[in-house]
């Protein structure tokens, strides 16, 4: 990775979309990569839109702004693609990850005619099958470590068992579900 990949995240407060940018910014880190990881806050409540961001890079970053032209884009909501311009900035030589049960065709006519690569994973389905409840944000961070090819997906489950095994030492058995749902989710990401 010789330039910085920037990568923009849309959800809703209490998805996740700010843990998960902190975690894939962690993990990137431990994997030897410059990092910046940090949420735009606006009025933070509990269902509202929120944006977070990723900036990762094999040299130092020097950037401090938002991200105004991201290469990946996250939706870990699909009910924003009506309300938010999700692919605002969005380079057509990216792509972007819709949680949602439909097909890529299928939600292409919500993406403002964009061109460049569209994916699609059902984080309800995985995250209920893992883990019983519906957390969106650990499907949606495989994702993105699969299509983005942030790292390799075997050091990225190392990292991420790693820092389950320091969150959730007073609850061993979260660590086990938050695993099979990142495993699932790079298999299941179209």
């Amino acid at each position: 990775m010789s330039k910085v990949l920037e990568i923009r995240w849309h959800g809703r407060g209490g998805q996740g979309a700010k843990t998960a940018s902190l975690l894939l910014a962690d993990v990137a880190f431990n994997t030897g990569k410059f990092v910046q990881g940090f949420p735009e806050y606006g009025p933070e409540r509990m269902g509202a839109p929120i944006t977070a961001y990723n900036r990762i890079s094999d040299t130092q970053i020097r950037v401090h702004s938002n991200i105004y032209d991201p290469e990946y884009v996250i939706v870990v909501d699909e009910t924003l693609l009506t309300s938010v311009d999700v692919t605002k900035g969005l380079q057509k030589n990216g792509a972007i990850i819709v949680n949602t049960e439909k097909t890529s065709d299928e939600v292409r006519p919500f993406l403002n005619s964009y061109e460049g690569r569209v994916f699609t994973i059902d984080a309800r389905k995985i995250s209920v099958a893992a883990l019983g409840k519906y957390f969106p944000n650990m499907p949606m961070l495989a994702s993105i470590v699969k299509v983005a090819e942030v790292m390799d997906e075997k050091a990225f489950l190392e990292e991420m068992r790693g820092s389950f095994k320091h969150k959730f030492a007073s609850k061993p058995e979260v660590i086990e579900g938050n695993m099979k749902a990142l495993e699932m989710s790079l298999q299941e990401v179209k």
